[in-house]
C-alpha cells in the first residue's frame, strides 16, 4: 500500500487553501461596493405628501387698506406680508393671498381672462392645470373668477412643494382692476375663509 509523505500532504493542503482564498477574493471584488452614507436618491423639490392647508375656524382677520386708498380687504391676522411683482402677498405655510392692482381701460370678462391672462399664468407656473372661468357676485359687485391648479413655490427649508387649488378674482371699477388670488393645497377646506376674504373686498373710491 502506497503512502503519501508528510511534506506532500502539507503542499496539497496549502494549495487548496490558496485556491479557496483566491475564489473568495474574486467573489468579493465582483460585488458592488456599498454607497457611502448620506448619498440617497432623494430629489430636491419633491412633492409634499400632506401639506397643511386648512385655515383654523378661530382664525382672526384684519383689514388691509390699499396704500392709494383705492380699496380695502380683510386678510388673516399674523400671516407674513411681502411684496412680489407689484403685488402685496400674505402667506402662511402653503396658503397665500395675493393682491394686485393695475390700471386698464376695459373691464375684465371671462373671455379676456381666458385668452389674455391665463396663458401668461400658465407660462409662468409649474404644474398648471386649467379649471373654469365664470362671473360671480360678491358684496363689491360682479367679479370674474378663474380657477386652476399649480405647484407652489418650493419650501425654503425642505425644498418641497404643494399642488395648490387657486381662485383668482378680478374686480373692476373706473379704470382700476384689483385681482385677488387665493391659493391653498388641494383638498384644503377653506371655502368659508375664502368667501370671507372675497366678500370683504370693498372700493373706497367711486
Amino acid at each position: 500500500m502506497e503512502t503519501t509523505s508528510m511534506p506532500t500532504r502539507t503542499a496539497v493542503a496549502l494549495a487548496v487553501l490558496a485556491l479557496v482564498g483566491l475564489g473568495s477574493a474574486c467573489s468579493k471584488s465582483s460585488s458592488p461596493s456599498p454607497a457611502p452614507a448620506g448619498t440617497g436618491s432623494a430629489t430636491a423639490g419633491a412633492l409634499e405628501s400632506n401639506p397643511s392647508g386648512d385655515i383654523p375656524d378661530n382664525q382672526a382677520f384684519v383689514p388691509f387698506r390699499d396704500a392709494s386708498g383705492l380699496f380695502t380687504v380683510t386678510v388673516p391676522e399674523g400671516w407674513a406680508q411681502t411684496t412680489s411683482g407689484g403685488a402685496v402677498v400674505f402667506s402662511d405655510k402653503y396658503n397665500e393671498i395675493r393682491v394686485l392692482t393695475r390700471s386698464t381701460p376695459n373691464a375684465p370678462s371671462p373671455t379676456s381672462v381666458t385668452n389674455g391672462d391665463l396663458p401668461a399664468i400658465k407660462a409662468s407656473s409649474k404644474g398648471f392645470a386649467a379649471g373654469g372661468v365664470s362671473t360671480v357676485t360678491r358684496k363689491a359687485g360682479v367679479a370674474v373668477l378663474a380657477t386652476y391648479r399649480a405647484n407652489s413655490a418650493p419650501n425654503t427649508v425642505t425644498g418641497k412643494y404643494a399642488v395648490e387649488a387657486v381662485e383668482r378674482y378680478s374686480f373692476y371699477r373706473s379704470g382700476h382692476e384689483v385681482i385677488l388670488t387665493l391659493a391653498a393645497p388641494v383638498g384644503s377646506d377653506n371655502v368659508d375663509p375664502w368667501r370671507k376674504v372675497t366678500d370683504s373686498f370693498s372700493w373706497l373710491q367711486p
